[in-house]
């Protein structure tokens, strides 16, 4: 593989990667790093990746196990659970629903937020979830179920207390 095909067939993919990785991993800085270092693997291996059947998938997983081993390696999950804690509720506007949301998503466990963001955000479907999160399909459905279940109450008990709010202040 020359480096003009290795553009057109795996360097395409690395705005897709980056935001993979920067779902796992919050901090661009560490996601730019995952990337380039998978993209730096990729080619090293080019003259091997025409095995790959589908060879955005597996670009896909190398970054996830490349954000991963960096979250084992440096503790990225302490330090982002201690700097983005969920917005308390008693300190939001409705006006920041989408941040939220975004708070919400990033407070689930990793399974169902990798799910949840590849699904909702990158538009996979099932299929190519679970092969780039290395599960079953049945698994992937029932992740991006609960973590969808799970949003949906957060936001629900959300609105109804800021309803409750708003209602009681207007008495």
């Amino acid at each position: 593989m020359n480096q003009e095909q290795f553009k057109n067939t795996v360097f395409v993919h690395k705005d897709k990667l980056f935001r993979f990785a920067k779902r796992i991993l919050v901090d661009e800085d560490e996601a730019f790093d995952a990337v380039q270092n998978v993209m730096m693997r990729l080619w090293q291996g080019k003259d091997k990746l025409y095995q790959y059947k589908n060879l955005e998938a597996f670009c896909m997983q190398s970054v996830k196990n490349e954000a991963l081993n960096r979250i084992k390696r440096d503790k990225v999950r302490t330090d982002f659970a201690e700097h983005h804690q969920i917005i308390s509720t008693t300190e939001n506007a409705v006006g920041n629903t989408k941040e939220i949301i975004l708070e919400m998503i990033n407070s689930l466990p990793e399974k169902q937020r990798l799910v949840m963001h590849l699904r909702d955000v990158e538009d996979y479907d099932i299929e190519e979830i679970g092969e780039v999160l290395e599960m079953g399909e049945s698994a992937v459905r029932v992740n991006l179920m609960r973590a969808r279940q799970k949003v949906k109450e957060q936001l629900t008990k959300l609105f109804d207390y800021e309803s409750s709010r708003i209602y009681s202040n207007k008495k």
